[in-house]
Protein backbone atom coordinates (compact mmCIF):
# COMPACT_ATOMS: atom_id res chain seq x y z
CA UNK A 1 0.00 0.00 0.00
CA UNK A 2 2.96 2.47 1.02
CA UNK A 3 5.07 1.54 -2.00
CA UNK A 4 1.64 2.14 -4.73
CA UNK A 5 0.95 5.31 -2.48
CA UNK A 6 4.27 6.43 -3.29
CA UNK A 7 4.01 6.12 -6.80
CA UNK A 8 0.47 7.67 -7.14
CA UNK A 9 2.05 10.66 -5.40
CA UNK A 10 5.37 10.44 -7.96
CA UNK A 11 3.60 9.92 -11.09
CA UNK A 12 1.19 13.32 -9.61
CA UNK A 13 3.75 15.26 -9.04
CA UNK A 14 6.06 15.03 -11.51
CA UNK A 15 2.85 15.60 -13.95
CA UNK A 16 2.37 18.64 -12.50
CA UNK A 17 6.01 19.76 -12.80
CA UNK A 18 5.92 19.03 -16.39
CA UNK A 19 2.72 20.88 -16.88
CA UNK A 20 3.72 24.05 -15.25
CA UNK A 21 7.17 24.24 -16.63
CA UNK A 22 5.97 23.58 -19.92
CA UNK A 23 7.50 20.59 -21.05
CA UNK A 24 4.58 19.54 -22.65
CA UNK A 25 4.76 21.83 -25.88
CA UNK A 26 8.20 20.45 -26.48
CA UNK A 27 10.09 17.07 -25.95
CA UNK A 28 10.98 17.77 -22.91
CA UNK A 29 8.45 15.37 -21.34
CA UNK A 30 10.51 12.39 -22.60
CA UNK A 31 13.51 13.69 -19.19
CA UNK A 32 10.87 15.57 -17.11
CA UNK A 33 8.60 12.60 -16.64
CA UNK A 34 11.02 9.52 -15.82
CA UNK A 35 13.40 11.75 -13.75
CA UNK A 36 10.69 14.04 -12.12
CA UNK A 37 9.03 10.74 -10.92
CA UNK A 38 12.40 9.39 -9.87
CA UNK A 39 13.30 12.48 -8.08
CA UNK A 40 9.78 12.61 -6.44
CA UNK A 41 9.84 8.73 -6.02
CA UNK A 42 12.97 9.04 -3.53
CA UNK A 43 11.85 11.97 -1.73
CA UNK A 44 8.75 10.80 -0.93
CA UNK A 45 10.77 7.60 -0.17
CA UNK A 46 13.45 9.23 2.38
CA UNK A 47 10.35 11.16 3.92
CA UNK A 48 8.48 7.39 4.74
CA UNK A 49 11.74 6.34 6.12
CA UNK A 50 12.09 9.66 8.42
CA UNK A 51 8.36 9.24 9.49
CA UNK A 52 9.19 5.29 10.29
CA UNK A 53 12.40 5.98 12.34
CA UNK A 54 11.04 9.23 14.35
CA UNK A 55 8.24 6.92 15.50
CA UNK A 56 9.69 4.21 16.50
CA UNK A 57 13.12 6.08 18.32
CA UNK A 58 10.22 7.72 20.45
CA UNK A 59 9.06 4.59 22.35
CA UNK A 60 10.58 3.43 25.50
CA UNK A 61 11.00 0.07 26.15
CA UNK A 62 11.25 0.55 29.90
CA UNK A 63 7.59 1.39 30.05
CA UNK A 64 5.24 -1.53 29.93
CA UNK A 65 2.60 -1.39 27.22
CA UNK A 66 -0.24 -2.65 28.50
CA UNK A 67 -2.35 -2.18 25.36
CA UNK A 68 -1.99 -2.81 21.63
CA UNK A 69 -1.39 0.67 20.02
CA UNK A 70 -3.20 1.81 16.63
CA UNK A 71 -0.83 4.17 15.68
CA UNK A 72 2.19 1.77 15.38
CA UNK A 73 -0.30 -1.01 14.26
CA UNK A 74 -0.82 1.34 11.44
CA UNK A 75 2.65 1.69 10.81
CA UNK A 76 2.78 -2.25 10.50
CA UNK A 77 0.08 -2.40 7.98
CA UNK A 78 1.26 0.67 5.61
CA UNK A 79 5.36 -0.40 6.15
CA UNK A 80 5.33 -4.28 5.96
CA UNK A 81 3.83 -4.64 2.27
CA UNK A 82 6.60 -2.23 1.33
CA UNK A 83 9.44 -4.49 2.62
CA UNK A 84 8.85 -7.48 -0.29
CA UNK A 85 7.99 -4.85 -2.64
CA UNK A 86 11.53 -3.09 -1.88
CA UNK A 87 12.91 -6.71 -1.74
CA UNK A 88 11.21 -7.46 -5.29
CA UNK A 89 9.66 -10.25 -3.92
CA UNK A 90 6.15 -11.49 -4.62
CA UNK A 91 4.15 -13.59 -2.05
CA UNK A 92 1.20 -16.12 -2.40
CA UNK A 93 -1.18 -16.72 0.41
CA UNK A 94 -3.72 -19.28 0.21
CA UNK A 95 -5.94 -20.62 2.78
CA UNK A 96 -6.78 -17.46 4.29
CA UNK A 97 -10.28 -17.95 4.90
CA UNK A 98 -9.85 -20.36 7.24
CA UNK A 99 -8.69 -17.69 9.65
CA UNK A 100 -11.45 -17.54 12.26
CA UNK A 101 -13.55 -14.42 11.61
CA UNK A 102 -14.23 -13.97 15.62
CA UNK A 103 -12.37 -14.27 18.68
CA UNK A 104 -8.46 -14.67 19.43
CA UNK A 105 -6.83 -17.28 18.09
CA UNK A 106 -2.77 -18.43 18.63
CA UNK A 107 -0.79 -18.86 15.48
CA UNK A 108 1.63 -21.39 14.64
CA UNK A 109 4.56 -21.26 11.96
CA UNK A 110 8.10 -22.80 10.92
CA UNK A 111 10.68 -20.31 10.63
CA UNK A 112 12.63 -19.94 7.97
CA UNK A 113 14.09 -16.34 8.04
CA UNK A 114 13.82 -12.91 9.86
CA UNK A 115 11.25 -11.47 7.23
CA UNK A 116 8.59 -14.10 8.69
CA UNK A 117 7.08 -11.78 11.47
CA UNK A 118 6.65 -9.41 8.51
CA UNK A 119 5.22 -11.65 6.17
CA UNK A 120 2.69 -12.53 8.25
CA UNK A 121 1.70 -8.73 9.83
CA UNK A 122 1.52 -7.48 5.92
CA UNK A 123 -0.41 -10.65 4.20
CA UNK A 124 -2.36 -11.28 7.91
CA UNK A 125 -3.34 -7.40 9.50
CA UNK A 126 -6.60 -8.52 10.45
CA UNK A 127 -5.04 -10.85 12.90
CA UNK A 128 -3.84 -8.45 15.26
CA UNK A 129 -0.89 -10.62 15.75
CA UNK A 130 1.84 -9.97 18.93
CA UNK A 131 4.73 -12.26 18.36
CA UNK A 132 6.97 -14.34 21.08
CA UNK A 133 10.24 -13.34 19.94
CA UNK A 134 13.84 -13.83 21.69
CA UNK A 135 15.01 -11.64 23.95
CA UNK A 136 17.99 -10.05 21.51
CA UNK A 137 15.38 -9.04 19.09
CA UNK A 138 14.12 -5.85 21.89
CA UNK A 139 17.97 -4.45 20.83
CA UNK A 140 17.12 -4.44 16.81
CA UNK A 141 17.26 -1.59 15.39
CA UNK A 142 13.85 0.56 15.35
CA UNK A 143 11.98 -3.06 14.70
CA UNK A 144 12.60 -3.78 18.81
CA UNK A 145 10.97 -0.72 19.48
CA UNK A 146 7.92 -1.20 17.11
CA UNK A 147 7.51 -4.94 18.48
CA UNK A 148 6.83 -3.18 21.87
CA UNK A 149 4.13 -1.19 21.09
CA UNK A 150 2.12 -3.99 19.33
CA UNK A 151 2.56 -6.34 22.18
CA UNK A 152 5.01 -8.69 21.26
CA UNK A 153 6.14 -10.57 23.92
CA UNK A 154 10.18 -11.79 24.47
CA UNK A 155 11.19 -14.85 25.74
CA UNK A 156 14.30 -15.95 28.05
CA UNK A 157 14.76 -19.02 26.01
CA UNK A 158 17.78 -20.11 28.89
CA UNK A 159 15.56 -19.59 31.90
CA UNK A 160 12.01 -21.38 32.66
CA UNK A 161 11.27 -19.38 35.12
CA UNK A 162 11.03 -16.65 33.04
CA UNK A 163 10.03 -17.87 30.10
CA UNK A 164 6.58 -18.71 31.95
CA UNK A 165 6.25 -15.40 32.68
CA UNK A 166 6.30 -14.96 28.76
CA UNK A 167 3.63 -17.40 28.53
CA UNK A 168 1.14 -16.34 31.08
CA UNK A 169 1.46 -12.84 30.02
CA UNK A 170 0.49 -14.16 26.28
CA UNK A 171 -2.45 -15.68 27.82
CA UNK A 172 -3.33 -12.60 29.84
CA UNK A 173 -3.27 -10.58 26.28
CA UNK A 174 -5.90 -13.21 24.72
CA UNK A 175 -8.24 -13.66 27.22
CA UNK A 176 -8.05 -9.54 27.58
CA UNK A 177 -8.57 -9.09 23.86
CA UNK A 178 -5.89 -7.05 22.91
CA UNK A 179 -4.26 -9.51 20.41
CA UNK A 180 -3.62 -12.56 18.81
CA UNK A 181 -0.39 -14.20 19.56
CA UNK A 182 1.96 -15.46 16.79
CA UNK A 183 4.62 -18.77 17.71
CA UNK A 184 7.52 -19.90 15.61
CA UNK A 185 7.11 -23.37 17.65
CA UNK A 186 11.16 -24.61 16.67
CA UNK A 187 11.98 -21.95 18.80
CA UNK A 188 14.99 -20.48 16.44
CA UNK A 189 15.57 -19.74 12.46
CA UNK A 190 16.03 -23.10 10.59
CA UNK A 191 19.27 -22.64 9.01
CA UNK A 192 19.33 -25.34 6.60
CA UNK A 193 15.19 -24.59 5.80
CA UNK A 194 13.46 -27.22 7.11
CA UNK A 195 11.08 -28.16 9.73
CA UNK A 196 12.62 -28.89 12.96
CA UNK A 197 10.72 -30.61 16.46
CA UNK A 198 8.79 -28.08 18.19
CA UNK A 199 9.38 -26.44 22.03
CA UNK A 200 5.79 -27.76 23.23
CA UNK A 201 5.16 -25.68 25.88
CA UNK A 202 4.11 -22.27 24.06
CA UNK A 203 0.97 -24.48 23.09
CA UNK A 204 0.15 -23.85 26.62
CA UNK A 205 -1.33 -20.20 25.30
CA UNK A 206 -3.95 -22.13 23.19
CA UNK A 207 -4.99 -24.39 25.91
CA UNK A 208 -5.42 -22.34 28.19
CA UNK A 209 -6.77 -19.46 26.85
CA UNK A 210 -9.09 -21.32 25.46
CA UNK A 211 -8.82 -20.46 21.90
CA UNK A 212 -8.21 -22.35 18.40
CA UNK A 213 -4.59 -22.75 16.69
CA UNK A 214 -4.07 -21.85 13.67
CA UNK A 215 -1.56 -23.40 11.94
CA UNK A 216 0.22 -22.11 8.88
CA UNK A 217 3.35 -22.79 6.83
CA UNK A 218 5.78 -20.51 5.30
CA UNK A 219 8.11 -21.44 1.68
CA UNK A 220 10.41 -19.21 0.03
CA UNK A 221 11.81 -16.66 2.62
CA UNK A 222 15.23 -18.35 3.28
CA UNK A 223 16.36 -17.33 -0.26
CA UNK A 224 15.22 -13.80 -0.22
CA UNK A 225 17.69 -11.94 0.81
CA UNK A 226 20.60 -14.00 -1.50
CA UNK A 227 18.14 -13.68 -4.38
CA UNK A 228 17.81 -9.37 -3.86
CA UNK A 229 21.58 -9.52 -3.44
CA UNK A 230 21.86 -11.17 -7.28
CA UNK A 231 18.87 -8.51 -8.13
CA UNK A 232 16.60 -11.79 -8.71
CA UNK A 233 12.88 -11.58 -7.70
CA UNK A 234 12.14 -14.17 -5.33
CA UNK A 235 8.42 -16.03 -4.76
CA UNK A 236 7.72 -16.96 -1.38
CA UNK A 237 4.18 -18.18 -0.14
CA UNK A 238 1.91 -18.22 3.07
CA UNK A 239 -0.22 -20.97 3.56
CA UNK A 240 -2.88 -21.37 6.55
CA UNK A 241 -3.45 -25.76 6.59
CA UNK A 242 -5.86 -25.86 9.20
CA UNK A 243 -7.11 -24.97 12.21
CA UNK A 244 -7.70 -26.73 15.68
CA UNK A 245 -10.88 -25.71 17.57
CA UNK A 246 -10.28 -24.81 21.17
CA UNK A 247 -12.25 -27.66 22.30
CA UNK A 248 -10.21 -30.19 20.76
CA UNK A 249 -7.35 -28.69 22.75
CA UNK A 250 -8.96 -29.33 25.96
CA UNK A 251 -7.31 -31.75 28.30
CA UNK A 252 -4.39 -32.99 25.77
CA UNK A 253 -0.98 -32.93 27.01
CA UNK A 254 0.93 -29.96 24.91
CA UNK A 255 3.40 -33.10 23.69
CA UNK A 256 0.19 -34.46 21.94
CA UNK A 257 -0.79 -30.95 20.57
CA UNK A 258 2.90 -30.26 19.38
CA UNK A 259 2.94 -33.28 17.57
CA UNK A 260 -0.44 -32.84 16.20
CA UNK A 261 0.69 -29.32 14.96
CA UNK A 262 3.80 -31.26 13.60
CA UNK A 263 2.68 -33.43 11.59
CA UNK A 264 0.01 -30.81 9.49
CA UNK A 265 3.03 -28.92 8.76
CA UNK A 266 5.52 -31.63 7.62
CA UNK A 267 2.37 -32.98 5.32
CA UNK A 268 2.14 -29.56 3.64
CA UNK A 269 5.81 -28.74 3.37
CA UNK A 270 6.19 -32.50 2.08
CA UNK A 271 9.12 -35.08 2.92
CA UNK A 272 12.00 -32.75 1.10
CA UNK A 273 11.62 -29.70 3.75
CA UNK A 274 11.85 -31.43 6.59
CA UNK A 275 14.54 -32.55 9.01
CA UNK A 276 15.04 -36.63 9.68
CA UNK A 277 13.65 -37.20 13.12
Amino acid sequence: MLINIVMLLSALISLTICYFTGGYHSFAWLWLLPVGFLGCFLALGLIAFVVFWISCSLVDQSKPQEQDSPYYRLLTKLYCPAVFSLLLTKVEVTGAEKLPKDGRFMLVCNHLNTLDPVLLLAKLPQAQLAFISKLENADMFLIGNLMHKIQCQLINRENDREALKTILKCISIIKEDRASIAVFPEGYTSRDGLLHHFRNGVFKIAQKSHVPIVVCTLQGTNHVFHNVAKMKRSKVSLHVVDVIPAEELTGVNTSVIGDRVYRLMADDLGPDKVAAE
